[in-house]
């Protein structure tokens, strides 16, 4: 989803000197095919958005998986960008980055002030040696590498799969579902209290060409919509969105998780760029866009 997006966005600005590598195609695992793609392709600027992501129960379960991978993954495109002498380089972290516990909203400064998150702490672990990689770098080498943490997303070539997809790919998809079989309702995990923000990917993306072009600090940015919503409100949003008429039952009974998560965007809104979709008509888009392949 962010690869694609951030390709689409390159490509609207004007960049058409593009090379990728999908993971059937290369895996990043592997330091020596990493090392040889680097040194056949000599890319200027890398955008490494490649990750092992998942939910919850992914992260809880599979973490080793979750931290030797995303360590593999990100040691050996940074460690290969210097060697090859790559001239700018934009890491994507995750919000999840940040102890459990950092006051709301979440600003850049609370990184290592407290105890993460227990169930993705591996992925976290994983994405704040990424960070610190590219500091390091950055002070031995003089590197221009920089660092970009997003909050939760959304848009085209998102996972809907039920059993490990997100909250909003998920309400989407169980809505539709339950709008073409003419079900009374829609169970939805939780009391619907917790408070979550959005950013569609396609802002995202807008933000990374943004700072590839303006930001050369040390410092990592956060990227966030700025805005948060309760899980009750928006399930009443996707609801009227997707045109399902029934009820929406909330089952009080299953974890809510984390009461309250939003970025402080601030620091990133100061250098002159801020989202521009909104998160009624991102979802109506992206509803639009992938309504057509399940019907």
């Amino acid at each position: 989803m962010v690869g694609s997006a951030i390709w689409r966005a390159l490509e609207a600005k004007g960049y058409n000197n593009l090379i990728g590598a999908r993971s059937g195609e290369l895996d990043l695992r592997r330091q020596a095919d990493v090392e040889a793609y680097f040194e056949r392709e000599q890319p200027e600027v890398v955008v490494l958005a490649a990750a092992k992501v998942g939910g919850i129960l992914a992260n809880n379960v599979y973490r080793a998986d979750f931290l030797y991978d995303n360590l593999a993954i990100q040691n050996h495109v940074i460690h290969s960008s210097w060697k090859t002498g790559v001239k700018k380089l934009l890491f994507l972290g995750s919000s999840c980055i940040y102890p459990k516990m950092a006051p709301q909203p979440l600003k850049e400064e609370s990184l290592l002030s407290g105890f993460l998150e227990p169930t993705n702490e591996p992925y976290a672990i994983a994405k704040i040696a990424g960070i610190k990689m590219c500091e390091s770098f950055r002070r031995q080498y003089g590197c221009d590498y920089i660092a970009a943490m997003p909050t939760n997303l959304y848009g085209p070539n998102d996972n809907y799969d039920l059993q490990n997809s997100h909250v909003l790919p998920a309400l989407i998809r169980k809505m539709h579902t339950a709008k073409v079989n003419q079900e009374s309702s829609v169970e939805i995990w939780g009391s619907g209290s917790p408070l979550r923000e959005f950013l569609h990917v396609d802002d995202l993306a807008d933000a990374c060409v943004f700072l590839l072009e303006n930001y050369s600090e040390e410092q990592f940015v956060n990227v966030g919509y700025g805005e948060d919503i309760s899980i009750g409100d928006l399930a009443k949003l996707v609801k009227k969105i997707v045109g399902f008429e029934g009820e929406l039952r909330f089952d009080s009974s299953k974890p809510d998780g984390t009461p309250k998560k939003l970025m402080d965007s601030s620091r990133l809104r100061s250098f002159g760029w801020a989202p521009k979709i909104t998160l009624e008509a991102g979802i109506q888009s992206t509803y639009e866009g992938i309504r057509s392949s399940w019907d």
